[in-house]
């Protein structure tokens, strides 16, 4: 059963003030406002339907599956194509009809970024040194009249994510990533929120043009959905 939360309504007791605030605290709050880590932890599938504004009243349907810890497939469906990209951890490969691309064709390098971030349910900011990440605290900036604080997590492969956070609930709002494609910088800003809680979970069902509609936890899905396919469907 969904929840929405209301960004505007607040944790009660929360807030920081921001000179006191140090990166493990933010985390920790992060995490606690999201459902607590070991909910975070035990996730073990992820099941997401929605729709994608694409401008000019076009709406495409969109649907993610992820199963942890490193397999993630995401599918684009409009007009009756459909476009799709996976990753099954340690193979990306993506099918894209729209520029006539209908058989599978397998990503290398960083064309598989995305995919591999994506496939960490929880995200970043769970148990982030065992992954071999780094986080920093940035101090705040104003995101629309929000004093939101800001964490840079430094991936393993030098790409790094910040992280806005608001200071009353702490959860994200805006993330920016970076990431060095074919040897130049590219910076994508998504900003988060209509937040529902699933399974005790709370996760942002408004992320940039995508908005989702329905979310399930620790089904099972078939890990052989995620492979590059061995024969034309």
């Amino acid at each position: 059963m969904l929840l929405r939360l209301a960004l505007a309504a607040g944790l009660a007791g929360l807030s920081l003030p921001a000179f006191a605030v140090t990166a493990d605290q933010l985390v920790a709050k992060n995490l606690e406002a999201r459902g607590g880590a070991d909910k975070l932890r035990a996730i073990t599938s992820m099941h997401t339907v929605g729709k994608m504004r694409l401008g000019g009243n076009l709406e495409a349907k969109t649907e993610t599956f992820a199963l942890a810890p490193d397999k993630f497939r995401q599918e684009l469906s409009l007009q009756g194509l459909t476009a799709v990209q996976s990753w099954d951890g340690q193979q990306a490969w993506a099918i894209n009809p729209f520029e006539g691309r209908r058989d599978p064709q397998k990503l290398s390098g960083d064309d598989t970024k995305d995919l591999v971030q994506s496939a960490d349910i929880a995200g970043p900011l769970l148990d982030a040194q065992k992954k071999g990440e780094r986080i920093e605290y940035l101090g705040t900036e104003d995101i629309d009249g929000t004093d939101a604080h800001k964490l840079r997590v430094t991936f393993k492969n030098g790409d790094s994510r910040v992280i806005y956070l608001d200071p009353d609930q702490f959860l994200e709002i805006r993330v920016v990533d970076h990431r060095i494609v074919r040897g130049q910088e590219q910076v994508q800003t998504t900003d988060v929120g209509e937040y529902e809680k699933v399974d005790g979970v709370y996760f942002p069902f408004e992320q940039g043009q995508n908005h989702i509609e329905s979310a399930e936890l620790n089904k099972p899905i078939d890990a052989a959905m995620f492979s590059f396919p061995t024969a034309k469907h």
